[in-house]
């Protein structure tokens, strides 16, 4: 029997802001434990929180680059549950009035595991959303061997949550929507999404069921994911299991299951609440946030898309498809090529060695382009002496491994080494006329049919040219002589 898969995502991303939520602690990855709180955070009684209101804008921009609706007016509540590393026993959340919702997620190409790329089921496919809410996190539990450690430094930090509709129907998918999301998210200035760090996890909710039943099987939730990778070995797994059970004929019941990363395996955790079992209400503390004021400023802020910078690459620099999307994958990346395209008459040629050279030297180096010693200015310098004639493809790699090795400049790399290709016609045509004075056999032989004369003629040449002459040059002029 066939079966078809169903997931969803719950994706909860850390927002870039100096302090928490609804306090002035500040937030810092690494700092010492317990070493950023106060009476607010630690949910003291008689502390009241004060929203953060760049936390806002940020959840605001998140939405309009996902085309979402914004709503006029959200409020928060409060999620009653109890966890040891919930400071207050209740989280401040969105229930029914969040700030965005509906809106999409664009999975592209190059989103998908490398071995799945050639198999991508839906091309170009969007993965719509149902909602994005805002909230503070939890403290950070550590467990040792025979004890547990909270660190409340993270509690309140500004969490966004993003959930989609349950509309990814394989690992890769979900793999692909992850990548997307972080992608976006970095070109927002919205999160660092760094997932080693806990800046962005996900929830998994996945289910099965026979291909001839039409109502969703039992929704088993895969709950804090911290690795793309991690969630697409969980969901393989998952769904493989949720198969074997039902082929065995067993009846799966909703539920949250743990990844345990080194067993390769999901496993039980506790059956799954519903969200009444939250007691849901407005939190009493907090006014309804009025959007209209946030949204002119947002809107100013708001920058280019992924996918509009990789179909702005193609139309305005000629690159393929698949090297504007390379060159988007990364801002950084993004932004080098474009400092040395904009000037370039070969945007085509830059792209070229970004995609080939340069990447190749920084991961042979350890570099990142953030450390690249060859300015964008220097590497479109290069690609116009090669254009000009000035040196040859082939001067151009050794060139270009110097520029890295040292910083210099390809113009002095080139003057030092005494290697300017010489391109002058009429410099070029007098050699040729010495070359085939003196090897009249060979310029006979070539006259007569045999082409590969013309090679010896042409290496006789460069040598009496010292290595210097336009090799293209010396073909077609020697070609017209021995043809006249």
């Amino acid at each position: 029997m066939r079966y078809l898969t169903t997931i969803g995502l719950e994706v909860h991303a850390q927002l870039k802001t100096r302090s928490k939520m609804f306090c002035a602690c500040p937030v810092e990855f690494g700092a010492e434990p317990n070493s950023h709180t106060c009476p607010i955070c630690l949910g003291l009684p008689g502390a009241l929180p004060v929203m953060n209101e760049e936390a806002l804008r940020l959840t605001v921009l998140t939405g309009l680059m996902l085309d979402c609706d914004i709503a006029d007016v959200s409020k928060f509540d409060r999620k009653n549950y109890f966890y040891p590393d919930l400071p207050k026993n209740y989280q401040i959340s969105q229930y029914d009035m969040p700030l965005c919702s509906n809106g999409s997620v664009p999975l592209h190409d190059l989103a998908y595991p490398k071995d799945a790329q050639k198999n991508i089921a839906v091309p170009d496919k969007e993965v719509r959303l149902v909602r994005i809410h805002l909230e503070e996190d939890v403290a950070k539990s550590f467990h040792f061997e025979t004890t547990t450690g909270i660190d409340f430094n993270r509690a309140g930090t500004p969490l966004m949550e993003i959930v989609t509709q349950p509309e990814i129907t394989s690992p890769e998918e979900a793999f692909a929507f992850l990548t997307s999301l972080k992608q976006i998210l970095i070109y927002g200035g919205v999160s660092d999404a760094d997932m080693e760090k806990g800046q962005l996890r996900c929830d998994c909710n996945v289910s099965v069921r026979p291909e001839t039943q039409t109502e969703l099987g039992a929704k088993i939730e895969i709950k804090n994911m911290n690795s793309i990778s991690g969630v697409r070995h969980a969901l393989t797994y998952e769904v493989a299991r949720q198969i074997e059970a039902l082929g065995r004929g067993e009846k799966l019941e909703q539920e949250t299951r743990g990844w345990d990363d080194v067993m390769g395996e999901t496993f039980l955790m506790r059956t799954k609440e519903s969200a009444h079992d939250y007691r849901f209400f407005p939190d009493p503390d907090l006014v309804p946030v009025k959007t209209e004021g946030l949204l002119s400023d947002v809107r100013a802020r708001l920058p280019e898309s992924p996918k509009r910078k990789r179909a702005r690459f193609v139309q305005q620099y000629g690159v393929t498809a698949y090297d504007a999307g390379v060159l988007a994958n990364d801002l950084e990346l993004a932004a080098y090529f474009e400092k040395a395209a904009r000037v370039s008459k070969k945007p085509k040629a830059i792209a070229n060695w970004i995609l080939n050279d340069l990447q190749s030297a920084l991961s042979t180096a350890g570099k990142t382009i953030k450390e690249c010693p060859i300015p964008p200015e220097a590497l479109n310098e290069l690609v116009a002496l090669i254009d000009s004639g000035k040196i040859s493809s082939k001067q151009g790699k050794e060139v270009f491994a110097e520029m890295f090795a040292s910083g210099k400049s390809p113009s002095a790399i080139v003057q030092e080494r005494g290697i300017e290709q010489l391109s002058d016609t009429t410099a070029i045509e007098r050699i040729c006329d010495e070359v085939i004075a003196a090897n009249p056999k060979p310029a006979a032989d070539f006259k007569a049919g045999n082409a590969a004369s013309l090679n010896f003629l042409m290496g006789q040449v460069m040598k009496l040219s010292k290595g210097k002459a336009n090799p293209q040059m010396v073909g077609e002029i020697l070609e017209r002589k021995l043809r006249a």
